[in-house]
């Protein structure tokens, strides 16, 4: 279940004119029927609130006073989220003669027009406060506060990811929780511009309009709403014209395969930082210890530990949090029993918080083995799922069946497309011979259902990745056969530069004979592009040793200062 909470705005969206049909309210019900959430985001006051809406108890949490105050109708406890109004400026207001006036635990509401003269007063007092507006409603909020960040607290206080929330409302207040959401709805009476942002928009108004919504989220989890949440993919890489390349945030089965030491964790590395750059929480079974030093996650188990599942299962308790599980302790022949006991679990945990949004299998082979029959309910729990493997026929073939791409590494996808097929029983084939280019990075991904067919993409490195990148090639110790030699025409020398800053060190005090030789014949650039893996340096270099013009201290210059832009100065 991709959405496990509705968060619904009072005035204008379930209300008219404070009153809610009990139609809207039967609806509502039927959503927390279903085992999902519900939030009420409001600009009124609580009592205001609970006074003309006495039903309000059945929502989960309630956000008021415009993000100011945190409710929990089951115990009846009260969270301040801001601090109270200044009494002096209050006391001004009333004054200079501002009505209607009306104060909550930390907001202070009027009507318009009387905004010019609360500004007035907000710049007169030198105070740090802000104007938000419902409509004709004016809101006087302290700084940074609105129903967004009172959303947050609400959804951490239950444990909530935001991607799991779709939100509804009608006016230029509810932006703040709205831009919060993974999906965005608007009712129909809704404001133009409140339309404009929303994934989807309502035909009918007001609590009708909810209705509507939560018709759809019943019927199928809004799944007809996926292509309008683009802006969700994550990233991997580029396609030859420059075009971007990205996985959907929610629905996909991926498979990564390729050769022992072909960029496989490079490609995993890649895709766990931007998801968790955008707050979507991962889940790492990682057979090898491969990503115990990875910074996006917390690494859990090792060779003389085997993590228990109420330390996996707390440890993802904050939804911001990834997690990677060492299996090094678990004998191999028992992996798949534990990998299929801990993946119950989190089947659990799936279901009612909607998290973790991915599962990744590295070594899949070994925890879903050909062997092994994980049934119809392990076919379910692994969607939003990346296997990763060197084998792809020795996994399940019932899970292989359910795969929706590929992703290759190394220079033979035909082998692993055929090993795939051997493995799934299926027939996906190249249309057409694909010669696999030369260039490092490059991977072949394939995602069946899409029209292009398989592509190659250039991977964007994660920024662990980079990092790590430039400081083993900066100062590591490359091996003899990944060195750089400086030799020149006849043979005479044979200066060894195992890293980058050992290269640019040789080379300033080299003489113009046998650095002219290198350059000429393009060494650097090969270097650079073969043992090195940096096509983009690389590129650099190249045209700075195809151009004539330059003298043997010129070109010498900016080939050194290329070098230490990108490795030896972050280094």
């Amino acid at each position: 279940m991709r959405y496990v909470c509705l968060t619904c705005d009072f005035d204008g969206t379930i209300a008219r004119d404070g009153i809610v049909e009990r139609t809207t309210i039967e609806a509502l019900v039927r959503v927390r029927a279903s085992g999902r959430k519900l939030l009420l985001a409001t600009g009124r006051q609580l009592d205001e609130l609970l006074a003309i809406f006495p039903d309000a108890g059945f929502f989960d949490r309630i956000v008021a006073e415009n993000g100011c105050l945190l409710y929990r109708p089951s115990s009846k406890e009260r969270l301040a989220l801001a601090e109270p109004p200044p009494q002096r400026f209050i006391e001004e207001l009333e004054r200079r003669g501002v009505t209607p006036l009306s104060v909550g635990q930390c907001i202070v509401a009027t009507w318009h027009p009387q905004e010019n003269t609360v500004l007035d007063v907000i710049r007169d007092m030198a105070l740090e406060l802000q104007i938000i507006f419902n409509k004709n409603a004016v809101m006087i909020l302290p700084s940074g506060v609105n129903k967004g960040t009172g959303l947050r607290l609400a959804l951490k206080d239950m444990g909530l990811s935001p991607h799991n929330v779709v939100g509804v409302g009608d006016a230029e207040n509810d932006h703040g929780f709205l831009s919060l959401c993974e999906c965005r709805a608007a009712v129909g009476n809704a404001l133009p511009a409140l339309k404009a942002s929303a994934d989807w928009v309502a035909q009918r108004t007001h609590g009708a309009g909810v209705e509507e919504l939560i018709e759809l989220i019943l019927k199928n989890d809004l799944e007809d709403l996926a292509p309008q949440l683009k802006r969700h993919e994550i990233v991997l890489g580029e396609l030859a014209d420059g075009s971007s390349f990205s996985l959907p945030a929610y629905g996909m089965r991926l498979l990564i395969a390729g050769p022992s030491g072909g960029g496989k964790s490079t490609i995993v590395s890649s895709i766990v930082d931007r998801l968790a750059a955008k707050e979507y929480q991962v889940c790492l079974f990682d057979p090898e210890g491969d990503y115990d030093e990875f910074e996006p996650m917390v690494s859990l188990g090792g060779p003389d530990h085997i993590p228990t599942s109420s330390l996996v299962l707390e440890s993802l308790n904050d939804p911001s949090q990834s997690v990677s599980i060492n299996l090094l302790g678990v004998p191999l022949e028992d992996r798949p029993t534990f990998f299929q006991s801990l993946l119950a679990h989190i089947r659990e945990r799936r279901l009612k918080m909607g998290r973790p949004h991915w599962i990744i299998v590295d070594e899949a082979h070994h925890l879903l083995p050909k062997e092994f029959l994980p049934g119809t309910e392990t076919s379910k729990d692994l969607a939003n799922v990346v296997l990763v493997t060197v084998h792809p026929d020795l996994i399940s073939s019932e899970i292989l069946g359910t795969i929706d791409g590929i992703i290759i590494v190394g220079n033979d996808p035909h082998v692993f497309i055929d090993l795939f097929n051997r493995g799934a029983g299926t027939g996906y084939f190249f249309n057409s011979p694909i010669a696999t280019p030369r260039e490092p990075g490059y991977v072949l991904a394939w995602f069946f259902a899409d029209s292009h067919g398989p592509q190659f993409v250039k991977v964007r490195l994660a920024e662990t990745e980079r990092r790590r990148h430039r400081r083993k090639y900066a100062v590591g110790e490359l091996g003899e056969d990944k060195s750089f030699y400086f030799r020149g025409a006849q043979g005479k020398l044979n200066l060894r530069a195992q890293n980058m800053t050992l290269f640019t060190q040789l080379a300033e005090g080299l003489d113009d004979e046998t650095w002219d030789f290198h350059l000429t014949q393009g060494d650097y650039s090969r270097w650079l592009r073969e043992a090195i893996k940096d096509r983009d340096l690389a590129g650099i270099v190249a045209n700075i040793e195809s151009d004539p013009t330059l003298s043997s201290t010129e070109s010498r210059r900016q080939v050194i200062e290329a070098i230490r832009k990108h490795y030896t100065a972050s280094a």
